[in-house]
């Protein structure tokens, strides 16, 4: 069994491959990563291993923000010292969820139910996921405000989602802009479906259907939309390799 291993703390990480060779001399440790940036590399330049451990809360981020930039294929069991994302894990290929300080026999009921569905699936990793990942089954419409009224509106139709003033707006393939019934840019991404739309910064979620043209320069990526934006949209240096990706495969 090939591994990655996703954890910032060295005892822990160490701990973690301590555990894992006393219980299965079989399991291999292919790759270790620190950072939400350095597995989204790591996952964009390597074969995917055939199980993943990840804690939660890393320097630059939470591992969930990886999977907004890589199609990850395997199940992931998450390790971490809080509970408070039991429920959110689960969006997230999780097939389990570790609180830390990780206890032997824990680990060896996680690595066991792994197996068992390895086993049940005949190492078909796609039909395991397509069961795990029920949340990919991305919403078609999207709840909206126009003074005093809600309606809604089609995914499609949907230009960019934009931040401000902390509301959450949207701007649809006629220019109109509506308030979307959301919190924030977080939030609102569990409910889009990644292939088409794309977190170009923090303050803009673009379509892929509506992306006009970009230009790279040295460090960003100017976007161009077909349906005008408020301010130039840019794609940050660390995120240039998932945005070519995200748009090359539309």
């Amino acid at each position: 069994m090939k591994v990655l291993i996703v954890e910032d703390e060295k005892p822990a990480y160490e701990n973690l491959v301590q555990e894992l060779m006393l219980m299965d001399e079989n399991i291999q440790v292919i790759g270790a990563c620190t950072s939400v940036k350095e597995t989204i590399k790591w996952i964009e330049n390597n074969e995917q291993p055939d199980l993943m451990f990840m804690d939660i809360h890393l320097p630059d981020g939470i591992s969930f923000d990886v999977f907004k930039y890589c199609t990850i294929a395997c199940p992931v069991i998450f390790t971490t010292a809080y509970d408070k994302y039991l429920t959110e894990a689960f969006n997230f290929n999780s097939i389990d969820y570790i609180l830390k300080p990780i206890m032997q026999h824990k680990l060896r009921i996680a690595v066991r139910k792994y197996k068992n569905l390895q086993s049940h699936f005949v190492n078909n990793h796609s039909a395991l996921l397509e069961i795990l990942n029920n949340h990919e089954k991305k919403k078609s419409l999207v709840i909206v405000k126009k003074g005093l009224a809600y309606q809604t509106i089609r995914m499609e139709d949907v230009a960019y989602f934009y931040t401000e003033h902390k509301l959450i707006f949207l701007v649809d393939k006629n220019n109109q802009k509506y308030i979307a019934d959301k919190n924030n840019l977080s939030e609102l991404e569990d409910d889009l479906d990644r292939s088409l739309f794309y977190r170009a910064n923090r303050k803009y979620i673009i379509s892929a259907h509506y992306v006009k043209s970009f230009k790279q320069f040295e460090r960003k990526v100017s976007v161009e939309l077909t349906i005008p934006s408020k301010e130039e949209i840019m794609v940050s240096q660390e995120n240039i390799v998932s945005f070519k990706k995200w748009i090359n495969e539309v």
